[in-house]
């Protein structure tokens, strides 16, 4: 038996079955509670992605399709998610997914602690006291990404400890800033992400923010 179906039947199936296969193809393989927003795929990447130079830009961040920001009219209390399977901080306002950035956590050995914390510090011009570059006073380095507990100062250098620009401590010493991406787990620790990601973040909490990490 052959249908015919009149125009405005069309249309209605045509877009019941659009609704249905965007709702059954938009995933993530993290289930944040919240529809996932994809991230900017046009050409040269996400903008969010990037570095504060070229030099401290990885590929990695350069091909980043996942980080983005948007907020636009969102209200609500911040919270942060870090998935540390996904190498990824999703950022909340309320229970609306504002915010989804790349990150790089503690390496194997220094891995970033999983539960529940607090922002507990906020310090825009932070700088490591215990990892960085043993420098001579003309500024040349003698012994680049040291840990002052392991590795011993030459003699006439000083110590310049790492920045970690827009910190935001939220357990021990452990806390997310800006830094260095290379696609996976590579820190001493802390959370490192992409410098547009870290000013949103950093500019979007307060002391007290929660904090959830998870694998």
């Amino acid at each position: 038996m052959i249908f015919s179906l009149t125009k405005p039947a069309k249309l209605a199936l045509l877009t019941c079955i659009t609704v249905t296969c965007l709702s059954g193809c938009v995933t993530d393989g993290y289930d944040p509670g919240v529809p996932y927003l994809a991230g900017n795929t046009n050409a040269g990447g996400n903008l969010y992605g990037r570095g504060p130079s070229e030099r401290l830009t990885s590929s990695a961040m350069k091909q980043d399709t996942i980080s983005y920001w948007d907020d636009n009219g969102v209200r609500g209390e911040p919270s942060i998610v870090l998935n540390l399977t996904e190498q990824r901080a999703y950022f909340y306002k309320g229970s609306h997914l504002v915010g989804v950035s790349k990150v790089s956590s503690g390496t194997e050995g220094l891995e970033t602690p999983t539960g529940t914390f607090k922002v507990i510090q906020k310090d825009i011009d932070h700088q490591s006291n215990l990892f960085g570059d043993y420098v001579y006073p003309d500024g040349t380095i003698a012994k680049r990404d040291i840990d002052v507990k392991k590795d011993p100062k030459p003699p006439g250098t000083t110590f310049d400890g790492a920045d970690m620009h827009y910190f935001m401590r939220f357990v021990n010493g452990i806390g997310l800033h800006v830094g260095y991406l290379p696609g996976y787990a590579a820190s001493h620790g802390c959370v490192r992400m992409p410098a547009p990601m870290a000013k949103k973040f950093y500019h979007n909490v307060d002391k007290g923010t929660k904090v959830t990490v998870v694998r």
